[in-house]
Order: C-alpha cells, then structure tokens, then sequence
C-alpha cells in the first residue's frame, strides 16, 4: 500500500464508500487523503451497499456510530452518508473541499454508474457544490483485487483533474485497471461506455428447499468498445477518467419534441 505519509493542513476533505466502514478499499482511500491532508473525516456505510445506487433512506430511522474522532459509520446509504456529514456533523463549521468515494471493490464502468453507490456519493457531492470523485479498483474475475495500483496513482490522479476548474453538477469518475502498479500506461480522459447487451447475466440457482432464487451480474467481456471510452483505457491498462454530469437532459431530443409539441 501507500506509505501513510501525514501532512499539517490541506483541504478539508470528506471520505465515504459504499462497500462500508470496515472495507478495504475505504482504508486505503483514507492512506491517500492523509497524504493529502491531516484534516480527513470519514462517514462510510455501516455495512455494504453496492448497488444501493442514488438512494435515500427515508422509511426507518438512521443510525450514526462515532468510531473514532473523525470517523463514522451510518446505517444507510451512501447519500445519506454525505447528507449526514455534510448537513449534521460539519454543520456550522467549514464544508469539504473535496469529497473521496471508495475505492470501490469492482469496476464502475458504462452503466454501472447508474446501479453504483460509490458513484452515488460522489453525485451527492456534486449535487452539494462541492468536488467530488468516485474511485473503483476493477478486477479480473475471480483474480486478486491489485489495491496497490489505486494506492500507487491515485494520489496523482486526484493531483491532476483537481488542477482544473470543473463545472457546476459535474463529478469525475475514476476507475484503476486490474494490472499491478507499474504496468500502468497512463491516465486517460474518456467518455461513458456501455456494455453489449449480451453481458447481463441472470443465475438461476435452487435452495434446499427447492425455491428458485437469483443472481444479477455481468459477464467480463465487453466486445469491442469505443476507443475513448472507459472500457477501451482499462482495456489498454490506463486509469481512467470519466467527467459525468449530473443533469441527464438530452438537449437534442428537447429540441426535436419543441418543434412538434406546440
């Protein structure tokens, strides 16, 4: 992993993960920020939540365990996560500069945005006004998860697309390629992917009392994708980058229904 090299000062800056407090792709997301600041707090899941997506939760009580100073676990999503320390623990005090999401275990490419509690927290954050990055550590099935490889450039990851100014509701999405560290060939900027339609995979199985149940997942292999997409830089063993936005208008189509409904 990444030496735990702590500095004095530095951005205010707020991690969280879907995959929960206890996970260890959130560890080293934290080793990165400490790097980065000494001025780091942590509200994460109490448990796992991937899939969770955008989702708030709002039929039952949330419950909030102080783990350490600075770090704390909530049971709910990770939207709630941010609202709660955003809105109640840092309420009336300064707001992050930056919020950190993951790093999650697994890809979030193409539409996995969509279904990604990871991505979610960082949507939150986006929402709020505040700079947000999604990171997921993708993996080769059924292979190691190479955690060095986000602990060895994500720090210059972060470096990099903060240097820049970025639009109001937007969030970058970054996802690690599932190589060792120095294989890396770079960081690229890409677009949104999306999987072929054959890729969704429903598993069928039976339990001991003879009830079928199900598993939902995608098979790894994406055809050939576009080459400025997420999948294609993970393909050539690049970081990749992805801006998303958080309004999903399509300005096109506005346009095309203008003309006819009047």
């Amino acid at each position: 992993m990444a030496p735990d090299r702590r500095v004095v000062g530095g951005p205010r800056i707020l991690v969280s993960n879907d995959d929960g407090i206890t996970a260890p792709g959130i560890a080293v997301l934290e080793r990165i920020a400490h790097a980065m600041s000494d001025d780091v707090w942590v509200v994460a899941p109490e448990s796992e939540q991937s899939g969770a997506a955008h989702s708030l939760t709002i039929n039952e009580p949330l419950r909030l365990r102080k783990v350490t100073e600075r770090r704390f676990a909530v049971h709910g999503t990770p939207t709630d996560c941010v609202m709660l320390a955003i809105h109640h623990l840092l309420r009336g005090e300064k707001r992050p500069d930056l919020i950190l999401s993951g790093v999650n275990s697994g890809a979030n490419l193409g539409e996995d945005v969509t279904y990604s509690g990871t991505v979610a927290a960082a949507i939150e954050g986006a929402l709020l006004g505040i700079r947000s990055i999604a990171f997921s550590q993708v993996s080769e099935l059924n292979g190691p998860l190479q955690w060095e490889t986000a602990a060895r450039h994500g720090p210059d990851v972060i470096r990099k697309i903060t240097a820049i100014e970025w639009p109001p509701g937007v969030l970058m999405n970054v996802n690690f390629p599932p190589i060792a560290p120095e294989k890396v060939t770079g960081i690229e900027a890409t677009l949104q992917g999306q999987r072929d339609t054959g890729d969704l995979l429903i598993d069928q199985r039976t339990d001991v009392r003879g009830i079928p149940y199900f598993w939902i997942g995608f098979r790894q292999q994406v055809g050939t994708p576009a080459a400025d997409t997420d999948f294609a830089a993970i393909a050539r063993g690049a970081v990749s980058v992805t801006p998303l936005r958080i309004n999903l208008s399509d300005a096109e189509t506005r346009d095309r229904l203008g003309a006819i409904l009047r």
